[in-house]
C-alpha cells in the first residue's frame, strides 16, 4: 500500500471513468478549479447513499465556490450511474474498480475489509489543503469539504490583497 498523502503534498494524478461511460482525468482540471474527492464504500449502503446525498443537497455551495466534486469507490461505472439516478447526484462518480486510485491516496481498510471513507480537498495547483476521514459521519465529509475551500478562498483573498499593495 502507498504511503498515506498528508496536507501539503501533490495530489496524484489519476484517471476513471464517470457515471455516464466518460473518461475523466484529474489533469484536465490543474490549474483551473479546485477539487473535492469523496472516498465511499459503495453504492447504496446506507452510511454512503446519506454522504453522498448530503453533498447533493449542498451541491450548488460547491459550485459557487468554483470546485469541482467527485465521488469515488470500486463500484461499476453502470452500479454508480444506477446508484446517481435514484438519488439524482449531479456531480462526478468515478469507478475505481482497481482500487488503485484508493491507493495512490494511501487509503487503508477498516477490519481489512471496507475501504476508508475519506474526503480530500486540492487547490488549483494541485495541492492537498484539507483531509476528513471518518467511517460514520457522513454529514460531517460534507462540512469539512466546505471548510478546506473556504480555507483556499481565505488564502486567495490574502495573496491578492498582499499582491496589490506591494
Amino acid at each position: 500500500m502507498s504511503k498515506k498523502l498528508a496536507i501539503g503534498d501533490k495530489a496524484p494524478i489519476f484517471s476513471g471513468t464517470d457515471k455516464k461511460g466518460k473518461f475523466i482525468t484529474t489533469e484536465d482540471f490543474l490549474g483551473k478549479k479546485n477539487l473535492v474527492l469523496f472516498f465511499y464504500y459503495a453504492d447504496g449502503s446506507p452510511i454512503c447513499t446519506k454522504e453522498a446525498c448530503a453533498f447533493r443537497d449542498t451541491y450548488s455551495e460547491f459550485a459557487v465556490m468554483g470546485a469541482i466534486l467527485m465521488g469515488i469507490s470500486s463500484d461499476s461505472v453502470e452500479s454508480h450511474r444506477l446508484f446517481s439516478d435514484e438519488n439524482h447526484l449531479p456531480f462526478i462518480l468515478i469507478s475505481d474498480s482497481t482500487g488503485g486510485i484508493q491507493e495512490m491516496f494511501g487509503l487503508s481498510k477498516t477490519l481489512g475489509l471496507i475501504p476508508e471513507r475519506a474526503t480530500f480537498v486540492i487547490d488549483k495547483e494541485g495541492i492537498i489543503r484539507h483531509i476528513f476521514s471518518s467511517q460514520l459521519s457522513a454529514q460531517r465529509h460534507v462540512e469539512e469539504a466546505l471548510r478546506g475551500l473556504r480555507e483556499i478562498q481565505n488564502d486567495e483573498v490574502i495573496k491578492l490583497q498582499k499582491n496589490n499593495m506591494g
